[in-house]
């Protein structure tokens, strides 16, 4: 199932003004982490949930391997 250019919009808006609202707050970062680290964000709307995870890691697998933790999970999760 595809999600509809409409939602897609609304997401991505939510998002950006949401990361961007992070973002400029210097004190959001003082705290992290030097070498892997992580941002959770999720939202909603009269038709459903969405979920955006953004990550940063100094060593590669660490990123590859939470996407392939989150992809497994809806593999396993996805409703059929």
């Amino acid at each position: 199932m595809m999600i509809e250019p409409d939602d897609a919009v609304r997401v991505i808006d939510a998002v950006t003004k949401n990361l961007a609202g992070v973002a400029r707050n210097r004190s959001n970062f003082e705290k992290l982490p030097d070498t892997f680290w992580g941002y959770f964000a999720r939202g909603h709307d009269a038709k459903g949930s969405f979920a955006v995870i953004l990550t940063y890691s100094e060593k590669t697998e660490d990123v590859d391997g939470l996407i392939g933790m989150y992809e497994e999970w809806v593999a396993k999760n996805k409703a059929k």
